[in-house]
């Protein structure tokens, strides 16, 4: 038995003790073969097993094997970074063990290893750091100067004793970095500033030198400025004179810096007006660049601030006025009105700089807050109202043409990555049929090196039983074309999953369904001329004349239409067919063709009335439930076909779980409803997912054809109670849509807000700030005629306390309808506009109210 015979025993039974023990009575022969035959029995393990958890336990032993018998510095390096020791079970003392076993090589060999393990490190896991760390401090190299070493050194240091920090002989050399490192935003824990706090107590710091650090490091980064420097100048309690050494950066960042720092900025910048330190001029510029922040708690801040300072030094009024004017600008009435009730209180002190800057701002304020102005300061000019954005229908882009060529086909099929829009799987799909029949022998060969050597995790395969998808299967179709034999062994692993039906949802159900006849049709070998199914339209429907063509390609081939693609190929079809293609489907000889012309002499699938409700489920969690929407179809009164009939008669033990819904609406194209309620199962499962790209299926629904009603205005109102922005904005396009057609169901959106925002299904300021987006793209009156119906169940009555939102939805609805010159009377609204105080809810309602009543003009 050869020395790495005895070797691979050890590990392979996951023992590392033993085999360091073994390596270390190696002579330096051994420790070559073996050094040699590691790598290649890493590789073969990788390609025999389906992931890392089956052979975990071996990755600890064969780490130290390479750390202990690899020779040179660079191949050391290379071994101790290889991917797949970040799956290791954890091995006790491991860094101590592969040091140990470094030691014994020669101090010129250690210090080469340091260098180029530090090169390799990355953050955020800065692997392997405590290891080079050692290395340096024995051979008292200089520190590496990459950020990850730096990184490493910090989160060593946190919460440490500062004689042991202090210490440290990394100290001297990195102490003098710690604000120039990247990825300190990471790591500047409380933990850590009190241990910089309690180094400068111990002098091992100097105190100026950390404080014109953090000062610089916030101004380098602006807006990404880390909050915890701010915490760590809080901590240190600047005196006077530290502060005023810095008084022109701590203005200078509170335009664009993070609310924290700005707090802690304008603290200090306080601190020394109200001791006489700050001059005229910087108190002017500070003012007017908090004036332009967004946030209402900083704005706050700087009303408080500009009325103490000119109470306690009237010189300074024409400054803080000019601060003064342009808050009234911001969007927020609140902010607005404390502003303006300020510049009345200030004006005794105003001289004509202010004033001007004063009277020619509150021109755009709303009309009560002018006349307060015009009583204080004189006649206040009104501006004419600018044009509201003009609503634009868009249009979908007509599809990419048929695939030209075996060569363009092979390249499409190895660019397929594990998510594709609808579209690429409609053309590699129909492509694979259409060359596979006319130049099989071409398309084999370009096809070639593309399925070798066969790899059935290429395909989605894994032994832990995941099952195939919609895009895994369109690659299984090019393959079973390319190599029918390893097609055949892919759905034979494939169906020894323990997977059910179930598990697809019924639109996938239709995707997967047209693949696998592909699938089969090429293991068999008789590749048919055409698909009938591919969409001619960017919106999935397909051109009747287009597939009336196609058939009669089949009929003159005697080749049957495949089920599901026939079946795909009726949904796709238009709304109304003209008389011409329907006498030209009566001519159709075969039982399909006939069966094609009674689908268009019936008009097709009849469309399907939805209802909806809040439905409460028991979730994994002992005592835990939570509510979902749920929509019902009406019964479509006719015999279908399965997997349209699938599509239509929801049964509540199939999954609706998909990471396709964006593919949904190609599957009916003219029967809106229904995808959405297919959607309405699926969609509100990714509501807090910042990477589901799930809502881009409503921008898909709004530009298909078909009646919508409750199922859509649920699905919408999901849409737009998305937590990320971006994913709300798949909404808004389609709400948009909708709008320019005409066809918003503006009623129905009301009742689901109303319906899914108390049942806790979705948080209003999301969907207010979705419906604020309509507005600004032009969809005023619709989102008007939204929120007034929503109003009606979210205000709050007599002695209700209001939720959470609703003033923010009461300022979107005075922009609307504003915008829309609405006019209306909505008894809801006049109670809460009646309330007794000023709080937002109350001033936005009499906003809102005067709107309607002056039929949208300025108030």
């Amino acid at each position: 038995m050869t020395a790495w015979d005895r070797v691979v025993q050890r590990i392979k039974a996951g023992d590392t003790g033993g085999t360091i023990a073994l390596i270390a009575d190696l002579d330096p022969a051994d420790r070559k073969a073996v050094a040699a035959a590691l790598p290649a029995y890493l590789a073969e393990r990788n390609r025999q097993t389906n992931g890392w958890w089956e052979c975990r336990q071996e990755l600890g032993p064969l780490l130290l094997a390479g750390a202990a018998c690899i020779s040179g510095p660079a191949a050391v390096t290379s071994w101790l970074f290889r991917r797949e020791f970040a799956w290791q079970t954890p091995v006790p003392r491991q860094p101590e063990r592969i040091l140990e076993l470094m030691r014994t090589r020669p101090e010129a060999w250690r210090s080469q290893v340091a260098q180029r393990m530090a090169g390799r490190m990355r953050l955020p896991e800065v692997q392997h750091w405590a290891i080079v760390a050692e290395l340096v401090r024995e051979s008292g190299m200089e520190p590496p100067d990459g950020g990850a070493f730096m990184v490493g050194w910090l989160r060593s240091i946190r919460g440490e004793r500062v004689a042991r920090v202090a210490a440290d002989p990394l100290f001297p050399c990195l102490a003098p970095r710690i604000f120039d490192t990247d990825g300190l935003d990471e790591d500047l824990t409380h933990s850590l500033t009190e241990t910089i706090a309690g180094l400068i107590d111990h002098g091992a710091l100097d105190r100026a030198a950390v404080i014109g650090g953090a000062v610089g490091r916030l101004l380098r980064d602006g807006p990404s400025a880390i909050p915890a420097l701010a915490a760590l100048l809080d901590r240190l309690s600047l005196d006077l004179d530290e502060a005023g050494r810095h008084a022109k950066d701590f203005v200078r960042l509170l335009p664009v810096a993070p609310v924290s720092v700005a707090e802690m900025a304008l603290a200090r910048l306080r601190s020394l007006h109200e001791a006489g330190l700050l001059t005229c001029d910087l108190f002017g510029e500070a003012a007017e660049a908090l004036a332009f922040r967004p946030e209402k708690k900083l704005l706050r801040a700087t009303l408080s601030w500009v009325g103490d300072a000119v109470r306690q030094s009237p010189d300074r009024a024409d400054a803080g006025l000019r601060a003064l004017s342009m808050i009234f600008a911001q969007d927020a009435l609140p902010i607005q009105a404390g502003a303006a009730r300020l510049a009345v209180k200030l004006a005794r002190h105003a001289g004509e700089p202010g004033r001007t800057a004063i009277t020619a701002a509150a021109a755009g304020l709303p009309a009560e807050l002018r006349e307060l102005i015009a009583a204080a300061y004189g006649e206040v000019a009104v501006d004419a109202a600018e044009p509201p954005p003009v609503l634009v229908a868009v249009t979908v882009a007509d599809p990419a043409p048929p695939i030209a060529s075996p060569a363009e086909l092979a390249f499409e099929i190895a660019s397929i990555a594990w998510s594709v829009p609808p579209e690429q799987f409609e053309r590699i799909l129909a492509g694979l049929v259409e060359w596979a029949h006319r130049e099989p022998d071409v398309l084999r060969e370009e096809l070639e090196p593309w399925s070798r050597p066969f790899d059935p995790g290429a395909f989605g395969y894994h032994s832990y039983g995941t099952p195939p998808t919609s895009v895994g299967l369109l690659r299984q179709a090019a393959l079973a074309f390319a190599s029918p034999d390893d097609s055949r062994t892919l759905t034979k692993l494939f169906a020894g999953l323990r997977h059910q039906r179930s598990n697809e949802a019924a639109p996938d159900r239709m995707y997967m369904a047209r693949a696998r006849e592909v699938i089969a049709l090429f293991e068999d070998g008789e590749p048919g001329p055409v698909l009938l199914a591919t969409p001619t339209a960017g919106t999935g429907h397909l051109d009747p004349d287009v597939l009336l063509d196609r058939f009669e390609r089949l009929e003159a081939a005697r080749v049957r239409p495949l089920p599901a693609d026939f079946q795909q190929a009726l949904l796709r079809l238009p709304r109304s067919v003209s008389p011409e293609a329907v006498a030209r489907a009566g001519r159709l000889s075969s039982e399909d063709g006939r069966a094609l012309a009674a689908w268009l002499r019936g008009g097709g699938l009849p469309d399907l009335a939805s209802t909806c409700e809040i439905v409460t489920y028991r979730s994994g969690w002992p005592e835990h439930w939570a509510c979902f929407p749920r929509a019902e179809l009406s019964a479509p009164g006719m015999e279908l076909p399965e997997l349209i009939r699938d599509l239509c008669v929801k049964d509540e033990k199939e999954s609706s779980f998909s990471f396709f819904l964006d593919w949904w609406p190609f599957v009916m194209p003219s029967h809106r409803e229904i995808v959405a309620a297919l959607l309405l199962d699926g969609l509100p499962v990714f509501l807090e997912d910042r990477n589901g790209g799930q809502v881009a299926a409503l921008a898909r629904l709004a530009h298909g054809d078909g009646p919508v009603g409750a199922a859509t205005a649920y699905a919408l109102t999901c849409g737009m109670g998305h937590r990320d922005p971006a994913e709300r904005a798949g909404a808004t396009d389609a709400l948009l849509t909708l709008a320019a057609r005409g066809q918003a169901p503006t009623a129905e959106l009301g009742e689901a807000i109303i319906e899914l925002v108390c049942g806790e299904v979705v948080k209003l300021n999301r969907v207010t700030a979705a419906l604020e987006d309509v507005v600004q793209g032009g969809g005023h009156a619709a989102a008007w005629a939204v929120i007034a119906a929503a109003l009606r169940g979210l205000l709050p009555g007599p002695g209700q306390r209001p939720r959470a939102g609703v003033a923010e939805l009461l300022a979107v609805g005075a922009k609307a309808a504003a915008a829309a010159r609405a006019q209306a009377e909505l008894p809801e609204l006049a109670v809460v506009a009646a309330r007794k105080g000023s709080s937002r809810l109350v001033q936005e309602a009499r906003r809102l109210q005067r709107i309607l009543g002056d039929g949208g003009g300025i108030a």
